[in-house]
C-alpha cells in the first residue's frame, strides 16, 4: 500500500520545478521503480529506495502542472492506492494524478 505523508511530500522550491516524494509499502519486493510522463514512462524510469520498514521511497524534481505515473515493482505495474485521482489509461487500467503548483 502507497503511503504518502503530507509533510513528507509537500513540495518545496527549486531552480526549475518542485521537489515531490512518492512512496509505496512493498515489503516483499526487489525492486521499484517510480515512472510516468515525467519519465518518458518506462524510457527514465526513477528507482526508488526500500526503507527498513519495507517502505519504497523516491524524491524527483517536476515542473508545475498535472503529472500522470504508475509504480513498476518487480516488473508488473501498479497502483498508488493513496493517490485519490485518477485517470483512464490507454492499457485499460488508470494512471495517478500530481498536481504541482
Amino acid at each position: 500500500m502507497a503511503k504518502q505523508n503530507h509533510k513528507k511530500n509537500a513540495n518545496k522550491g527549486t531552480a526549475n520545478g518542485r521537489s515531490r516524494s512518492f512512496s509505496l509499502a512493498a515489503p516483499k519486493a526487489a525492486s521499484v521503480q517510480l515512472v510516468g510522463d515525467f519519465t518518458q514512462w518506462q524510457q527514465k524510469p526513477n528507482s526508488m529506495s526500500k526503507g527498513a520498514d519495507g517502505v519504497w521511497s523516491a524524491r524527483v524534481e517536476l515542473p508545475p502542472g498535472s503529472h500522470h505515473y504508475r509504480f513498476l515493482v518487480d516488473g508488473e505495474w501498479r497502483d498508488d492506492p493513496e493517490c485519490a485521482r485518477r485517470v483512464p489509461n490507454p492499457y485499460g487500467g488508470q494512471n495517478a494524478v500530481c498536481e504541482v503548483n
